[in-house]
């Protein structure tokens, strides 16, 4: 059975062991005030080699990540400029909205 932590209103926490399936507890058992369920980030563990390219790397693999960085920050700059480009271009292109014609002409 997991172990769940509550907090009362007033910053103390307790723990509980309960079922999955049961309920929380929207209520102190002891003495009766409100509660809120504690809620706590799972541990993560990456492991294996490769998960980053630099996992604890050597010199020469710092400096082929930095080019690599550079090189894409570049190309993602690039494409950028280019739809920018394009969009006015195609702004420029599109007809002009007629201005409204006077009432009574």
């Amino acid at each position: 059975m997991p172990i769940y932590e509550y907090r009362r209103p007033d910053g103390t926490t307790f723990e509980v062991l309960q079922p999955i399936s049961a309920d929380p507890l929207t209520h102190d058992p002891d003495t009766g005030v409100p509660l809120e369920r504690v809620l706590h980030a799972p541990a993560v563990h990456f492991k294996g080699s490769g998960f980053y390219a630099n996992d604890y790397g050597t010199a020469k693999g710092n400096r082929e990540l930095e080019r690599a960085a550079e090189a894409g920050a570049d190309a993602h700059d690039d494409k950028v400029r280019r739809q920018r480009e394009e969009r006015k271009k195609a702004a420029d292109a599109a007809p002009k909205p007629k201005p409204p014609r006077p009432a009574g002409a």
